[in-house]
């Protein structure tokens, strides 16, 4: 069922209405088949950047639509509904377009944005490595200036797009200086020394490409770092604040296929006589989901309200980011019980939802890193 929204005007339900129309007839019926035979939806990336979608929280003057935080996050829980593989990506080339768009010069912008607001190409993120994943003042990849360019030596973990990208936004190490010896450098997919290796095998979202990229001598030009070197960590943790709530938004989405899959199961299911939606036991337990849905909804709407206006967010996105993918995790876990057999079977979407809930527990900083995150702001306050 369509979630009603209060919007706040008339663009943005002509926006809204656009994705609904996107996501119902281009997404949803290919979901369960690419993610069944781990096909990456490339060209579906390009549809939403010819429908103006991979640009949306960016200045017009680069390609973007300028859409507010509150509007884009909407349009992200709408295509997780239909499939969450595509607004995950959606949300990593958001956040892979923040290091440039908020702290590149002019020239970089004027030369790069517009490219990679347009559409055709695909951003991705890359700041994690194996041993530097929650502790990410711990990176280790090297970038050392040599002439007019930096070589970058060292590989990058855990890249959702790794090797389908065509750019990595990258966290490298220009000094020994700790968490102040760490800057961002905006990689073309095809510099040479720059490979990605074998997708990783995971239990969920296995359209969505995820591979360790390594870089050989990869020679990078300075006029590509993106602000002035060692502020590495306090851009990518900036970023990682916006993705926050795109993870959120998109753990909602999940929640509410989940939730609407159940609604509609326990509807058409007889047991006894009646339809099972009629039994207590039943009702209480969607209610709870439903409950969990809207709250969610209701926290990633704020935070990104205090973000359009300018007012500290970041405790808010954490908790956005913590209630939305433990409720998508609960969510999902109860539409299979609602649905009984047929529900851990692949005839239904519900099993499927439930493993895409697990990772949103786990990226843009784990659950347990959201939880010191508010923890430390509540002590600062």
């Amino acid at each position: 069922m369509a979630v009603e929204r209060l919007l706040p005007d008339t663009e943005a339900e002509d926006l809204i209405a656009l994705v609904r129309d996107i996501s119902a007839n281009e997404l949803a019926p290919k979901a369960s088949e690419y993610e069944e035979k781990e096909l990456f939806p490339r060209e579906e990336f390009r549809l939403l950047g010819r429908s103006g979608l991979l640009g949306l929280p960016y200045p017009e003057q680069w390609g973007g639509s300028g859409v507010s935080y509150e509007v884009y996050l909407q349009v992200l829980e709408e295509i997780a509904a239909a499939w969450m593989t595509v607004a995950v990506g959606l949300s990593v080339h958001t956040m892979s377009c923040y290091a440039l768009a908020q702290y590149g010069t002019d020239e970089q912008r004027d030369q790069y944005l517009p490219d990679m607001l347009s559409g055709e190409l695909l951003g991705a993120y890359a700041l994690s490595e194996t041993h530097a994943g929650s502790d990410a003042a711990a990176l280790s990849t090297r970038a050392v200036l040599d002439g007019p360019d930096y070589v970058v030596t060292g590989t990058k973990a855990w890249i959702t797009h790794g090797g389908q990208a065509d750019f990595y936004t990258t966290m490298v190490r220009t000094s020994p200086d700790g968490g102040r010896g760490i800057s961002c450098l905006l990689v073309p997919a095809d510099t040479p020394g720059l490979s990605a290796s074998a997708p990783e095998r995971k239990m969920g979202m296995t359209a969505s490409t995820t591979a360790q990229m390594n870089f050989d001598q990869a020679r990078v030009p300075a006029s590509r770092r993106l602000g002035e070197e060692g502020i590495g960590l306090k851009i990518a943790l900036s970023a990682l604040n916006s993705g926050r709530l795109g993870i959120a938004a998109c753990a909602v989405g999940l929640a509410q296929a989940a939730l609407d899959e159940s609604v509609r199961y326990a509807k058409e299911r007889s047991q006894f006589g009646r339809a099972i939606i009629e039994f207590q036991g039943m009702e209480f337990l969607l209610a709870d989901m439903a409950a969990a849905v809207e709250s969610a909804r209701a926290m990633y709407l704020e935070a990104a309200r205090r973000r359009d206006r300018g007012l500290p967010f970041k405790r808010q996105a954490s908790i956005a980011k913590l209630v939305a993918t433990e409720a998508a995790m609960k969510v999902t876990t109860d539409a299979v019980q609602v649905l009984g057999g047929a529900g851990y079977t692949k005839d239904f979407p519900v099993e499927r939802y439930m493993r895409e809930a697990k990772v949103p527990q786990i990226f843009e900083g784990t659950n347990q890193i959201q939880r010191m995150v508010i923890a430390r702001e509540l002590r600062n306050t």
